[in-house]
């Protein structure tokens, strides 16, 4: 078919591109005007293919359809028109032209919340099910009859860019195409949406995304999911607007005790404590926010709050002063509207939209040898100069909080002082057990008693799963690279190599072994079984040895 594409984004991009692929002619694409010099992605990949782009700012002037809009349109003699995402009105004289009508892609199972912030109000309402349609243009507010749709659960601490990343938009693009293919084929259904369920809610604004404390903590949790990242779920405290993100409703083991948060409105006062922001709703239960920004726009983690400046400024190295500049470089191409970009250049003031901070990511994983960067980020460093110290502390590997407080415990043995903590390790610090309960270790070679450690209650059993599951979800490890661990852990063998004699020393005492046996041994084989699994992390294919007991074989 000759198609007509109207829209704009990477997601229109995508349809595209896809559309081409399965042999239809795109005669046109219609798209935004560039914005801050820089061109909307469906209009960059269609000129790379010369197919004739429109950039209109507007399709129509006191009602009325411009003719010499109406006009270039027509003379592309399109059967279909396919709006994959569109953020203009489109004229009913150009929705109504092809011989096939329109269809629209809408992020939300219609008619349940029609309208622009369709998937804002689907985690806002806590909606168990989300999904997107298609539907055949009319001259309504997305009430044109269905041609399909799809569902998927909605996790209960997605966001709209988690929901988007992970269904709405790769399974859309495929349901844009199966459409299209679906007319061609002369099989598309035409069913009129029903009137029951029907819900309209209007555009998501800043200024209209003001936490009300005056209701539950699950509706809290929802309201500040379903602003994020746009418009941003505020309240006002400390004398500023705060912006909360990162929300969810996994509080199980966390303990209100930290730093006391006031806030206006609300049911009790915020808690800062290392795991974040804990804030409550009117039924006295808990929620938890991650991640702030300030008043200023910048974004900290919640933990840090009251921690004021972050740490010390790196001094970088010939090499990593190299790469600051290749960085620099790729600021600069993405800002094209700034003239220099310096240290305290930002991100997003200077015109950079959630597809840059794809691109900068993508870029810079590219430039660093695989380095995985987070689009998270970005958010959290959005000036040139903090962006570059995240990045520098990433590629040396202590891009981690300072070192957590230990309070050891040293004895004088085997001509050295070495020094062991005591004290439970729970969610990246090491913490007493309830009521200060201890007990005895013992040196099992003379039972004499090496020291007092911290003797775990079921409540330190409950905070430490609760941080495990956390950090198993939400952490690090589960998100940078394969090679990006097999580093890690070649450093883990490294550290363990330089204190090799003191571990050793401290093994021999905890376990009665032989000092020569635990060094070459316990410590040293430690050491290199780190290392071999460190060679294996981006080893990921393999075969399978099996292992079934069974007769005649008996493996």
């Amino acid at each position: 078919m000759k198609i007509a594409v109207i829209g704009q984004s990477l997601f229109g991009q995508e349809v595209y591109c896809h559309l081409r692929k399965e042999g239809h002619e795109v005669v046109g694409v219609f798209t935004v005007p560039d914005k801050d010099g820089k061109a909307d992605p469906l209009g960059l990949e269609a000129e790379k293919d010369g197919v004739p782009v429109f950039k209109y700012s507007r399709w129509r002037a006191k009602g009325q359809a411009l003719p010499d809009v109406v006009a270039k349109y027509q003379a592309l003699g399109a059967e279909l028109n396919v709006l994959p995402f569109c953020s203009q009105f489109i004229p009913m004289e150009i929705i109504s032209a092809p011989r096939h009508g329109s269809i629209i892609y809408h992020p939300s199972l219609l008619p349940r919340h029609r309208g622009a912030s369709a998937i804002n109000w689907t985690l806002i309402h806590g909606d168990k099910k989300g999904g997107f349609s298609i539907f055949w243009a009319d001259d309504g507010l997305d009430t044109g009859d269905l041609l399909l749709q799809k569902e998927c659960e909605v996790l209960p601490d997605d966001t709209v860019s988690t929901l988007y990343n992970r269904f709405l938009f790769p399974e859309g693009i495929k349901g844009m195409v199966q459409a299209v293919r679906l007319i061609a084929e002369g099989k598309a259904p035409r069913l009129p949406q029903p009137e029951e369920g029907a819900t309209y809610e209007g555009i998501q604004k800043k200024e209209t995304a003001k936490i009300n404390w005056d209701q539950p903590a699950e509706a809290i949790h929802n309201w500040i999911r379903g602003n994020d990242k746009v418009p941003g779920a505020w309240t006002e405290a400390c004398e500023q607007k705060l912006t909360f993100f990162n929300s969810t409703l996994n509080t199980s083991g966390l303990v209100p005790e930290g730093d006391a948060l006031p806030i206006p409105g609300a049911h009790r006062p915020g808690v800062v404590t290392k795991a974040g922001l804990i804030l409550f709703g009117n039924d006295d239960k808990m929620l938890l926010v991650k991640n702030i920004q300030l008043e200023d726009g910048k974004m900290i983690l919640a933990s840090n709050f009251f921690k004021g400046a972050a740490s010390s400024v790196l001094e970088l190295t010939e090499a990593e002063l190299v790469t600051a500049e290749a960085v620099r470089s790729v600021w600069q191409r993405i800002l094209p509207k700034v003239l220099e970009v310096e240290d305290s250049t930002d991100f997003f003031k200077s015109g950079a939209a959630s597809v840059d901070v794809v691109r900068l990511v993508e870029e810079v994983k590219e430039l660093c040898d695989g380095l995985e960067l987070e689009n998270e980020d970005v958010y959290m460093a959005s000036t040139f100069g903090d962006f570059i110290q995240l990045l520098v502390r990433k590629l040396r590997g202590d891009d981690e909080e300072g070192e957590c407080s230990i309070d050891y415990v040293e004895m004088a043995v085997n001509k050295r002082t070495v020094r062991m903590p005591h004290q439970l390790f729970i969610g990246g610090e090491f913490v007493d057990a309830e009521g200060a309960k201890t007990s005895e270790t013992i040196n099992p070679t003379d039972g004499s008693v090496i020291c007092q450690v911290s003797l775990a209650q079921v409540t330190d059993v409950d905070k430490a799963v609760a941080a495990a599951k956390d950090a198993f979800e939400n952490g690090r490890w589960g998100k940078i690279s394969a090679r990006d661990r097999g580093r890690l852990m070649y450093r883990l063998a490294d550290l363990m190599e330089q204190h090799q004699e003191e571990l050793a020393t401290i093994e021999a005492l905890d376990a009665g072994a032989v000092y020569t046996l635990a060094l070459k041994t316990h410590v040293g084989m430690s050491i290199q079984t780190f290392r071999y699994f460190a060679g294996w992390c981006d080893k990921i294919q393999g075969s399978t040895i099996p292992i079934n007991q069974a007769r005649p074989n008996r493996n």
